[in-house]
């Protein structure tokens, strides 16, 4: 039986007898909702007889008719319908392996002020009870409770008792917070209540750390999306404007955006026209005509016009919110070893109970017993990862780099092969038309004014160079019909009533285009290094364009520094012609390329890849790379040519083209997670030596919350030299 760190959907045969085989596929525990589907998908398979499979065990039985279909073409079969719900099962198993067995406060809900202000009455209150003589033990009972410290200390805990009751509740086991009340309860009870404030104040000040760097985090997601209008002109019925805040506007007012001016919601366009620039958002290099009935969006600019848009999203609900709490998920989103952190923390909360049980057994002292509750590994176990994380992605989106969740930390760290796509990739994304050559009848006009028909609407980077050229020239898009594209292969529209193609080979020949013509001079331009555009009038060429698009200046660099940090498999996967993959994998060095590749082609390589135990970094522009992106470990989107596609693909999204930022975020999270490990050990190491020294009683109740809360707040200090980590273009170990 394979082991369960095998791949998620490979076939490992268990047994067979002549027309029948089991296998066992371990992602078939996470299909158990898509079970009667795929045993449906099979049965249709001429040849298969009888399907079943297990959701516990992950085995499926196949029965088959051997005069039809031999042992090899019924796993093959197999394959293929389970390599459909190969990203399903792998979401699925990723959300289990990251679910919490305990509830904890997320302290990304609570603000910093709220934090300060609860520091400020803490500290305020423990120096005014100290002057005042509090600071020797009081009564214990129901008047030790009543006392000022105890009252105020019992205050301060209201959401700690919250958090530690609603998980003896839910989940039936203690967290963290379970822990901390019965320490104070147990504090103020014998009265101790100034130890109780205490520990209040040295967890809130490592807890305010926490909530700092994740405001932090917040903020330069936000800095970077480029929206910070205050106030917005709303029209009202008479037709006049009403300059209003922001906070003002409800669904379904309307309002007036003008040229310079950012957006603040998401809406649709009741009037006017507009180029607007959409890079924060989408990457797409050119600004994009908006009018009547099209939709637009919070953080983008509008360049030029003027338009009426109603209101159909703002605040949290605007696409640029949704993309900053895209990192405070904390569930499906948390790095594995911050899931084994909390799991681990969790474990070691009932053996503070058990031993502060065992030393009052042995000692009869309700001292050292207290300290046990105490000293606990739980608060700096689960701070250490969550703040390190947080750290770094607030450095990385101050530079640029949007990182999704913790869990793509960890994936970044581990990565040791990398898959890059080409165009808008690897090349600059601006590529410009160097040749124009019309066959038959056509001339320069005809031919350029169809393509652009066909690419109106199209964000390939070749669409750019073919609609930049039109612009250049000062012609005119005719009116056509609706634009079908075929990814990898071309588009395609209609104009007074002949269909127009615009594509690669591939897609001529599909269409049963005869290219002979063009034969002899699409190889000299091959030759020169130009990408080959073919232009068809139904079935008649009628023009090919050769485009040239640069390689990046510092993207030999970046791979040259990524295989300096121990990157030993980089792969060109393109759509492009052989001899173009050819030209760009050898002057980078590459390890290997493949070419004319669809979007499906490229994630069935990743996925390939994984199965061969790799840990896959995809680089792609986000356009015809989003499933392989999806599938990679972690999909990086980067590029001019970027589009709202990558934003919801990718794990990771460079709004800086430069590929020099890729080895410095690896640097980084390396760095985040070698920051992790050191606060493993300090604070199991700190902790220990405190529990050992309290249960021989060397340690009285006060020292020990101090000891507790100040390794807490170490490891949030080592997590915050994260923060000012030089995020440069220099390999830095």
């Amino acid at each position: 039986m394979p082991n369960r760190n095998s791949p998620l959907m490979k076939i490992n045969v268990i047994h067979t007898l002549e027309g029948r085989i089991r296998v066992h596929v371990r992602g078939l525990k996470y299909l158990g909702g898509v079970k009667a589907r795929i045993i449906e998908e099979l049965i249709e398979i001429e040849g298969l007889l009888y399907v079943e499979f297990s959701t516990i065990s992950g085995n499926l039985l196949v029965k088959y008719d051997p005069f039809q279909l031999l042992e090899l073409d019924v796993i093959s079969a197999i394959g293929i319908v389970l390599g459909q719900y190969s990203l399903m099962s792998l979401q699925l198993e990723r959300e289990e392996k990251n679910t919490n067995i305990v509830s904890e406060r997320r302290l990304q809900e609570e603000s910093v002020s709220t934090f300060t202000k609860r520091l400020l009455i803490t500290s305020s209150a423990l120096i005014a009870f100290t002057l005042k003589g509090y600071h020797r033990r009081m009564n214990g009972g129901f008047r030790g409770i009543m006392s000022l410290p105890s009252l105020l200390s019992l205050g301060l805990s209201t959401s700690i008792f919250k958090s530690g009751i609603d998980s003896l509740k839910y989940n039936k086991k203690p967290n963290a917070d379970t822990l901390t009340m019965s320490a104070i309860l147990v504090a103020v009870l014998t009265g101790r209540s100034m130890s109780a404030l205490m520990t209040i104040l040295l967890s809130d000040v490592a807890e305010w750390m926490t909530a700092y760097t994740m405001e932090r985090t917040r903020e330069a997601i936000s800095d970077m999306l480029n929206v910070d209008n205050q106030n917005v002109y709303r029209v009202l019925e008479d037709g006049s404007l009403e300059f209003v805040p922001i906070e003002d506007i409800k669904v379904d007012d309307v309002v007036s955006i003008q040229t310079g001016e950012k957006l603040q919601i998401d809406g649709t366009v009741i009037m006017g026209q507009a180029y607007i620039d959409q890079s924060a958002i989408t990457g797409e290099y050119f600004p994009v005509s908006r009018s009547e009935k099209e939709m637009v969006f919070a953080g983008t600019v509008l360049k030029s016009g003027q338009i009426h848009v109603k209101v159909e999203n703002i605040g949290d609900d605007t696409t640029v919110s949704r993309i900053v709490h895209l990192v405070e998920d904390a569930s499906s989103k948390k790095a594995q070893i911050q899931t084994y952190a909390d799991r681990f923390s969790a474990q070691l909360i009932p053996l503070n109970f058990a031993l502060a049980g065992i030393v009052f057994l042995a000692t009869r002292s309700i001292t050292r017993a207290l300290s046990m509750l105490i000293i606990d590994y739980s608060c700096g176990v689960r701070l250490s990862t969550a703040t390190a994380l947080s750290a770094c992605i607030h450095n990385a989106a101050r530079n640029g780099v949007l990182i999704k969740g913790g869990n793509y930390i960890e994936a970044i760290a581990n990565s040791d092969s990398v898959v890059l796509d080409k165009t808008g990739t690897m090349t600059e994304g601006k590529p410009r038309i160097i040749s124009m050559i019309p066959f038959g009848d056509s001339d320069e006009k005809k031919l350029l004014e169809y393509a652009a028909a066909a690419e109106e609407d199209s964000a390939h980077p070749l669409a750019h160079a073919i609609l930049t050229e039109l612009r250049v020239r000062n012609y005119h898009i005719p009116k056509h019909g609706l634009t079908d594209v075929v990814l990898g292969r071309g588009v395609q529209t209609s104009i007074d009533e002949r269909v127009v193609r615009v594509g690669n080979k591939k897609f001529m020949l599909e269409n049963k285009i005869n290219l002979e013509v063009s034969k002899d001079l699409a190889e000299t331009l091959d030759k020169r290094g130009e990408s080959i555009i073919f232009v068809a009038e139904d079935e008649q060429l009628i023009g090919i364009f050769g485009v040239h698009d640069a390689l990046k200046e510092n993207m030999k660099k970046a791979l040259n520094r990524l295989r300096y940090l121990g990157v030993d498999d980089i792969r060109l996967l393109t759509g492009d012609v052989a001899f173009q993959a050819e030209k760009v994998a050898v002057r980078m060095n590459m390890d290997d390329y493949e070419y004319e590749l669809l979007p499906e082609d490229k994630a069935h390589t990743v996925l390939q890849m994984q199965g061969n135990g790799a840990t896959v970094m995809m680089i792609g522009d986000g356009v015809n790379d989003a499933p392989a992106l999806a599938y990679s470990d972690v999909g990086i989107a980067i590029g001019n040519t970027r589009t709202d596609i990558a934003i919801e693909s990718a794990d990771v999204t460079i709004t800086n083209d430069d590929p020099l930022l890729i080895p410095s975020t690896v640097v980084l999270v390396r760095k985040t997670m070698r920051v992790i490990r050191e606060n493993f050990i300090s604070v199991i190491g700190i902790n220990t030596v405190g529990i050992v020294l309290s249960a021989l009683g060397f340690l009285p109740v006060f020292w020990s919350s101090v000891l507790h809360n100040s390794s807490t707040i170490i490891v949030v200090l080592n997590s915050g030299r994260l923060l000012l980590h030089s995020f440069d273009r220099r390999i830095q170990q």
